[in-house]
């Protein structure tokens, strides 16, 4: 059993810990003095280093996750974060970029989305990117740079994610997406037909591997996954074709 004088030790240790830790906080002896800000474009790692000029001064021991989450949601091409406290005096902050997939139209207006739905920007040239497109009808919202894309074309955004990632033969040209059904458009006028969004890897995955064997995407016709495991395809083009 632990004697009286040693647990009177033991408490003036920890008070001495916890006044020590409250000083640190209070005093200048670990202020932020350097922003070391990775990963992402140069563009992004300017902004985020704008939005975190209110953290420097700041004691490293007050800086929080919080803090820099609610400065960095103003940054619109961030998707995620994660930092570290390098003492005595740098706060290092590693980024995670949006990846853009998919080009939103609207009239004249062209609006660069991410994988995740989130307006990106505006695109003053649209035709320069390879990216597939989704036409919004004149007369809906306009989206909002920063803001995430409402349904219907929220779907259209999810389903440019894995496909930019792996794409499908010939390419996809346009995202078409009703709230119910969506489907792609590729290249050559071939239509992928994947419902909603629910699986939409393992659809993407079948309409891939039917299109490889069958070289049906390089003409007219469709290829319905929506069940994937009952695919329909429907093609005027033949193998070696």
């Amino acid at each position: 059993m632990p004697t009286g004088r040693s647990l009177l030790i033991a408490i003036a240790i920890a008070a001495l810990a916890a006044g020590s830790y409250l000083a640190a906080r209070e005093t200048s002896l670990f202020a932020v003095r350097t922003l070391d800000v990775r990963g992402g474009t140069p563009a992004i790692r300017a902004q985020v280093r704008a939005a975190l000029q209110p953290e420097l001064g700041k004691s490293l021991l007050k800086v929080g996750g919080g803090d820099i989450g609610r400065r960095l949601g103003a940054v619109t091409g961030v998707r995620s974060f994660h930092f570290d406290r390098r003492f005595p005096s740098t706060l290092e902050v590693v980024v995670t970029a949006e990846r853009p997939v998919l080009v939103v139209r609207q009239g004249p207006a062209a609006y660069l989305v991410s994988a995740s739905g989130r307006v990106l920007r505006t695109l003053a040239h649209p035709r320069l990117s390879g990216l597939p497109r989704l036409w919004l009808p004149t007369k809906a919202t306009p989206p909002r740079v920063g803001e995430e894309l409402p349904m219907p074309p929220l779907a259209g955004a999810v389903a440019a994610g894995p496909v930019a990632s792996a794409p499908l033969p010939g390419g996809v040209k346009t995202v078409v997406s009703d709230g119910k059904q969506l489907s792609l458009v590729l290249g050559a006028g071939f239509e992928v037909r994947l419902g909603d969004v629910g699986d939409l890897r393992l659809k993407l995955a079948i309409a891939r591997r039917i299109l490889h064997m069958t070289g049906a995407g390089n003409g007219g016709g469709y290829v319905d996954v929506s069940v994937p495991e009952r695919p329909v395809l429907s093609s005027n083009s033949q193998v070696g074709g």
